[in-house]
């Protein structure tokens, strides 16, 4: 478990950078990330690299024993490249160019920028790859940050009939049929003719928005290879890394993360709460200052899965303000710590403070560092200080797997907000609320693929997965665990058509003769009472009509008599949107029959989480709290009671 920060020395005058890394060891840093938007100053002009600045960099850092993780620098993409090729720049869907003067203006399907990436990722692999302060390598920075997967350029388009043939069988024939195109007479005569899934009079083929979204994780799994080739070629044994966001969902993260050897993400508590439109005011408002208790665990446990090593760090931690929300709250007093111990409870190997100095120009000269822009330590800065200290005394535990399997699918969740049928279906909302209910009743949980292997686990959860692989269903069969699984599970198959015999599809397999009939978006306000075992709870924004054949168990029905709850075997399947409450207490009934110790819900704010032999509880919330530790517990950190923002650790 070790500290780090990131580092601009490009920023500063030369003359801060040996105090400033003797005070980052005083701290108790030990890892600095570099390099990561400095393209322009490596590379000034076209072919001509001056690297003297860094060497003397990396040299005054080296110098305090400070171990170095070094970035690909494309994504800001110097002036120069933009004047020498322009079709760099990616383009909007209303043909709106991207310009230069920010960052992430490159286009992931231009030819010139992927040859023009391999040469600067070249160069740097090159003259540092074999450094031996070079601890780790970051590729590219926050694939996706502000909406830049896709580009309608002439390139993209090119790239996009290619992989459409490709995935076709250079048939035109089969990709009409796939799509069914017969539908308002939709037919193209070749690949040549298909264009972007925009500006379409009445909405897109759903068909086509899909393939869409696979060809642009494609692309991004395709450019961030080209990273990860040259430099395992150039810093063999090095490992590389990316650093992912939270609710980005625009591309496979875990085909990216098969090419990596450690995931990592950027932790954003406040922003997150203040930019995503789910959250209900009443959260935003009691949690405002905490950040909510269960976003930057889900990703934490989330990235945790993306890599075959489940190694990860958290490379870009808030230290105060941030500067890109609506309303950019202050941090309670201990929430910086608390944010880094959470992190490490989860598993980290390194949190990474964003940054070390706050910026005085620029885009981002409203975000806290860890000092202010004249040099004084920041509120957040002490409370690193402090992580630094307790992290002296911290035995080492490894992270062992958890209890409880979420699977999440991300070509799933593309389905479902293509046909969301509500608006109130917002997968992420679904998602964080089922994983919210688990972490209430003190359960570890790990977020896994549909790939994974599930036979360790006790019980599965999916609260929705659209498009069930055949070689999931073989999972679940296999599974000894307790299984629930939420509204649209099987709803669509692979070309986001009806599956045959109607949802769930291949999920039939486990739960037989189950058929939904037809689904009811429901509108705000609308809530649906459901008896026997999901009596008192209530079902909103999505119901689904089922028809259950008499060899599945109905343990809940609707008012007007339709199944709420079916069950067969260990399998259950929940015909509803159902949170709160109602959640809690039927997660709680089939975590009790896998055999996992649950008791009542903790208290409102307070988190459990486990790693290796000792027990950790992070408070979000209002009021004090006691933790359910026993009598006599020998704290490792806190007490057995905790306010706002406190953190507790023992020995189980």
């Amino acid at each position: 478990m070790k500290l780090g920060v990131c580092y601009y020395p490009e920023q500063w005058d030369e003359a801060l950078w040996a105090d400033d890394a003797r005070r980052m060891k005083e701290m108790g840093i030990s890892t600095v990330r570099i390099a990561e938007f400095a393209w322009g100053l490596m590379e000034p002009r076209p072919g001509e690299y001056d690297w003297a600045w860094l060497d003397r960099a990396i040299e005054v850092l080296t110098a305090q024993g400070l171990e170095i993780v070094m970035c690909t620098p494309t994504g800001a993409p110097p002036h120069w490249l933009s004047k020498q090729h322009p079709d760099i720049h990616a383009i909007d869907q209303d043909g709106h160019v991207k310009q230069f003067g920010s960052r992430r203006h490159y286009d992931f399907s231009s030819d010139a920028f992927f040859e023009a990436s391999r040469k600067i990722v070249t160069a740097i692999a090159q003259r540092y790859g074999r450094h031996p302060a070079v601890v780790a390598w970051q590729t590219d920075n926050e694939y996706g940050c502000h909406g830049t997967i896709t580009s309608f350029s002439p390139d993209a388009l090119r790239r996009f009939r290619q992989w459409l043939a490709e995935r076709y069988g250079h048939s035109i024939d089969k990709l009409n049929a796939a799509w069914g195109h017969a539908f308002w007479s939709m037919q193209y005569a070749s690949f040549e003719d298909i264009g972007f899934p925009v500006h379409t009079a009445a909405p897109p083929n759903p068909s086509h928005q899909l393939a869409w979204k696979r060809f642009g994780s494609d692309e991004v799994i395709r450019y961030n290879r080209l990273h990860v080739d040259i430099l395992r070629e150039h810093s063999p044994g090095v490992p590389v890394l990316h650093n992912f966001m939270a609710f980005m969902g625009d591309f496979e993260h875990h085909e990216v993360g098969r090419d990596l050897d450690i995931a990592s993400w950027d932790n954003y508590p406040l922003g997150f709460l203040d930019t995503m439109k789910f959250f209900e005011d009443e959260d935003r408002q009691r949690y405002r200052r905490c950040g909510h208790p269960d976003v930057s665990a889900f990703h934490h446990d989330l990235y945790r899965g993306v890599v075959a090593s489940r190694r990860w760090w958290v490379m870009e931690q808030q230290p105060g303000p941030v500067n890109w929300a609506p309303w950019n709250a202050l941090p309670q007093p201990g929430m910086v710590r608390a944010w880094t111990w959470e992190a490490f409870a989860h598993g980290a190997e390194l949190v990474s403070y964003f940054r070390w100095r706050q910026a005085p120009v620029a885009q981002e000269q409203m975000h806290a560092g860890l000092h202010t822009p004249d040099d004084v330590l920041s509120p957040g800065g002490e409370e690193a200080m402090v992580v630094a200290r307790e992290l002296a005394s911290m035995p080492a535990e490894a992270t062992r797997p958890a209890e409880v399997a979420l699977v999440v699918d991300y070509a799933s969740n593309w389905a479902t907000e293509i046909l969301p049928n509500s608006p109130d279906f917002e997968i992420h909302a679904l998602q964080l609320a089922w994983y919210g209910a688990l972490r209430k009743l003190g359960l570890n949980v790990d977020i896994v693929p549909q790939s994974a292997d599930l036979s360790g686990y006790a019980l599965v959860v999916a609260p929705t997965i659209a498009l069930p692989s055949a070689a999931f269903v073989e999972s679940l069969k296999a599974t000894r665990a307790q299984v629930l699984l939420g509204p649209r599970c099987g709803a669509k198959s692979d070309e986001i058509r009806i599956p045959e015999g109607l949802p769930p599809g291949p999920l039939r397999a486990l739960l037989p003769g189950l058929r939904v009939v037809s689904v009811e978006g429901l509108r705000p306000g609308v809530a649906l009472a459901a008896d026997g075992a999901l009596l008192g709870a209530s079902i909103t924004r999505w119901r689904e009509l089922l028809d259950a054949p008499a060899g599945l168990a109905v343990e809940a029905r609707y008012a007007d008599g339709a199944p709420a709850l079916v069950k067969h075997g260990h399998v259950r399947y929940l015909a509803g949107w159902l949170t709160g409450m109602g959640l809690e207490a039927l997660i709680s009934t089939v975590a009790q029959e896998a055999g996992l110790a649950v008791g009542k819900p903790l208290p409102e704010g307070l988190r459990l989480r486990r790693r290796g032999d000792i027990q950790f509880a992070v408070h979000y919330g209002t009021s004090p709290v006691q933790v359910p530790a026993p009598a006599g517990t020998q704290f490792l950190l806190g007490g057995p009671v905790l306010e706002t923002a406190g953190v507790a650790a023992w020995k189980v």
